[in-house]
């Protein structure tokens, strides 16, 4: 019961938990204890430190906003934001309550208006009974179509900007593994595509996302009304994907290149096919190599991205740093390390979602 509780934890990157679950079995108490010490204490320790600095800094420092906030005003600056965010969803809740009222009463009129066509004998009122009727059904369905306008909360930016990176890293993974495991075993394919790799590997997302915004506008002509995707969420995941598809390809190009040609050759000597080769040895050897690139790629597409927002003011938390910036209140520093810490908390727990994907698919040992 032990192993395979430590087991699941591991695989899910929650390996603070194996000494707590070792030291409730009674397994080497003092080593546990050790184990611990380094996972909490010792960070617990630098992070007050840190916390200190950063107190001590905020004191001295003055800017055009005011002094740097402390760590309690930052911490208030985002209880803030919370309550904010559920206020705004209390309002949203309360309008679409009044709507779903109003259009309950434009379908009692349409249904006492078609009551009384029922037992209406005159042709010229029963018309115009029925164009009454038709406009009480259009105000009930008018009604049920509108939307709570108001502004994004924090919270909706965040999750703005994650659906944001998880499709451009989609989009990357998809065009970068398959190219790097063609890379990875032929020869040819990775002198064709080397050239395009080094070329723009090393490109900026601020040179990417004005070229990606004017090839958006001129493809994507759909109506707005109509759409599935507004242009803003497709310029930002095709930059995403842009600039972070280069990591995964690269590695996985190496990993399959550096498997063992014993494999290889076994693979021959059975005749299997370019398929099952593909699936039951190429894949799985390399995956170490690949999950190694998709962490880097999914590290890089959530900086790129925030700078993406920053630039082109598409919905997300890039534009609340930028709009903090140009607000100049008194609250903007404050807001702003919010936002920092945010971006950071989510860098990190992408970074585990990983890693605990990675443990799940691949085996061998996995740096974290």
């Amino acid at each position: 019961m032990k192993e395979n509780l430590i087991r699941v934890t591991n695989t899910l990157g929650l390996d603070l938990l194996e000494p707590l679950i070792r030291l409730a079995a009674n397994d080497e108490p003092r080593a546990q204890l050790h184990r611990l010490w380094l996972y909490l204490g010792v960070p617990l320790i630098a992070m007050l430190a840190f916390s200190a600095v950063w107190y001590g800094v905020s004191r001295n420092v003055q800017t055009k906003y005011g002094a740097i906030p402390t760590p309690r005003e930052v911490s208030l600056a985002a209880a803030g934001l919370w309550a904010a965010h559920f206020e705004a969803r209390s309002k949203a809740a309360e309008f679409t309550d009044k709507q779903e009222v109003l259009a309950a009463r434009f379908a009692a009129q349409a249904a006492a208006v078609h009551k009384q066509m029922a037992a209406e004998s005159n042709p010229a009122r029963e018309a115009e009974l029925a164009t009454q009727a038709d406009v009480f059904t259009a105000g009930a369905e008018k009604a049920l179509l509108r939307r709570y306008s108001g502004a994004p909360t924090y919270f909706d930016q965040i999750l703005t900007s994650l659906k944001t990176v998880f499709a451009g890293f989609l989009i990357a993974s998809l065009i970068a593994v398959p190219i790097g495991i063609l890379c990875g075993m032929s020869r040819t394919c990775m002198a064709a595509f080397n050239p395009l790799v080094q070329i723009f590997k090393p490109v900026s997302p601020l040179a990417w996302l004005p070229l990606v915004m004017i090839m958006v506008g001129a493809v994507y002509t759909t109506d707005p009304s109509e759409a599935w995707f507004e242009k803003s969420f497709i310029s930002s995941a095709v930059t995403v994907a842009l600039c972070s598809l280069w990591p995964t390809l690269v590695n996985t190009a190496i990993g399959v290149s550096s498997i063992d040609k014993d494999y290889l050759n076994v693979a021959r000597v059975l005749k299997l096919s370019w398929s099952t080769r593909l699936r039951k040895i190429v894949v799985p050897a390399a995956m170490p190599y690949i999950f190694t690139g998709l962490r880097i790629s999914l590290g890089v597409g959530w900086m790129v991205l925030i700078a993406a927002e920053m630039l082109a003011q598409n919905p997300g938390l890039g534009k609340f740093v930028w709009d903090m910036f140009q607000n100049g209140s008194s609250q903007t520093l404050a807001m702003i390390m919010v936002a920092v810490f945010t971006i950071g908390g989510i860098g990190f727990a992408l970074d585990r979602m990983m890693i605990a994907l990675q443990r799940s698919l691949s085996y061998g040992p996995v740096v974290s």
